[in-house]
């Protein structure tokens, strides 16, 4: 079983080390964090909303400290970085704002007569699998309606991120939270089945890659587990021919290069009515393309480097096989693929018979197609296997809704690309995942819907 490890993605450099857990001390934490459920559940609810109000606060405290972790172990630029933490105090404090109105008890109007009330109770010890492209954004909007709600958890991150991970357990606990009722478990791929079928353990959020949240799901649904996916996407931005295409180009490069282009709801895939087609992308080049990539602790710096060697490995396969079957490639000249680092791309001439046509880009690299209407663009934009977020931009608000309506999405945002927000919603359809986290939906996913009856 390899160790987790911290390497500096920006120079290559091993920096931390830590042992994976060995098979006792798993079976360890999973009884540690049921005995806690226990006791968990039936605390006052004000006293867990207290401790999701001080980890906001801790967060703002220490935004200096957590951001540099972020920008030591994944590359986010430091700018960037210090956002995502702004960001999970403020899932925190919406949850401790707003739990109570969430979970609280929903009377029925029934006929027969009587009282009839749903009652909204936890469900047990959940197990967490968290990626490394937000580290600490991912965890918080699975974590903070869990812990509301009464759950415990068992947090698996990714292997790349240890001390991110060490952070945010930390910062827990430190608020308040029982040691037990949130564990960070530094448990190898092989040992999370076992974790998943254990009788113990309720349910499992996965947030991470097609292949993970297939085999995840495939334990999970044989052993009668609750389980949200939270998976890739491959998100279309479609621009007719009435947008502001000067407005429209912006939010494109924001939305593609962004995290380095490391996200699922990043804008992927542009899809462009042939009208505004040829201004659209030439000025959408001439910015992608001007982008430096830079140091990731200088707050100027955009675009940092990818996660690892083998992420920039993996992104370059893909660009490299459109281009061996006909794509065309545009970046910086001269720009060059050294370590981590990726310069933004754009390939035009894509077709269905390149990787790049079907498959999730995850780095800097745009793909711009034409169509000639726009129910082409919604066709193009349905033909993916993902269905995540999308973006239109139109003047025409009317026809932004008709094609939200048809788009194969969980997520549509009009003349702007997908932002995170606590009280938005957040999955996807297709092969992007089950189930939604953050809002309201976010506490019912891993929760017991009890129905209390009393007859006439």
């Amino acid at each position: 079983m390899s160790a987790y490890r911290t390497i500096n993605p920006a120079t290559g450099e091993t920096v931390a080390e830590f042992p994976v857990l060995a098979a006792a001390d798993v079976e360890g934490i999973v009884a540690r964090s049921a005995r806690a459920y226990k006791t968990f559940r039936v605390l006052p609810l004000t006293d867990r909303t207290k401790v999701l109000k001080r980890a906001a606060e801790l967060h703002r405290e220490r935004i200096d400290e957590l951001a540099a972790i972020l920008t030591l172990e994944v590359g986010k630029p430091i700018a960037q970085a210090r956002g995502e933490v702004e960001l999970v105090a403020s899932i925190y404090e919406y949850y401790a704002d707003n739990a109570a109105t969430f979970v609280a008890d929903e009377d029925l109007a029934i006929v027969g007569g009587g009282e009839a009330t749903v009652r909204t109770e936890p469900i047990g010890p959940l197990l967490g699998i968290m990626p490394w492209n937000y580290p600490y954004y991912q965890v918080a909007r699975f974590v903070a309606p869990n812990l509301a709600l009464g759950n415990t958890i068992l947090l698996k991150h990714a292997r790349n991120c240890p001390q991110s991970a060490l952070a945010i357990e930390r910062v827990l606990h430190e608020a308040g939270l029982h040691r037990d009722a949130y564990i960070n478990a530094f448990i190898d791929s092989s040992q999370v089945a076992s974790v998943i079928a254990d009788d113990r353990i309720q349910g499992v959020s996965l947030t991470g890659s097609e292949a993970a949240g297939s085999a995840v799901g495939e334990v999970a649904g044989r052993h009668m587990k609750r389980v949200v996916l939270e998976l890739g996407g491959s998100d279309p931005f479609i621009v007719l021919d009435d947008a502001d295409i000067d407005a429209a180009v912006a939010a494109g490069v924001r939305g593609r290069i962004a995290n380095a282009g490391q996200a699922c709801t990043a804008s992927k895939r542009f899809i462009v009515v042939e009208t505004v087609y040829e201004e659209f992308t030439r000025k959408f080049i001439a910015a992608v393309t001007a982008i430096a990539t830079g140091d990731p602790t200088s707050p100027d710096t955009f675009l940092g480097p990818l996660s690892s060697s083998g992420a920039v490995d993996e992104l370059e396969e893909i660009v490299q096989d459109a281009v061996n079957l006909g794509a065309t490639l545009h970046t910086a000249d001269g720009a060059a693929r050294s370590g981590a680092f990726y310069p933004p791309t754009v390939l035009t001439e894509v077709t269905p018979a390149m990787r790049a046509y079907s498959e999730e880009l995850f780095g800097p690299v745009a793909v711009v197609y034409r169509v000639p209407s726009p129910q082409a663009a919604v066709e193009l934009a349905n033909e993916s296997p993902f269905g995540l977020a999308s973006s239109v931009f139109t003047s025409d608000q009317d026809e932004a809704r008709r094609i939200a309506e048809a788009l194969e999405v969980g997520m549509v945002w009009i003349n702007s690309t997908s932002r995170s927000a606590p009280d938005l919603p957040f999955g996807g359809v297709k092969r992007s995942g089950v189930g939604r986290e953050l809002a309201k939906y976010g506490i019912d996913e891993f929760a017991n819907k009890k129905l209390i009856r009393i007859p006439e």
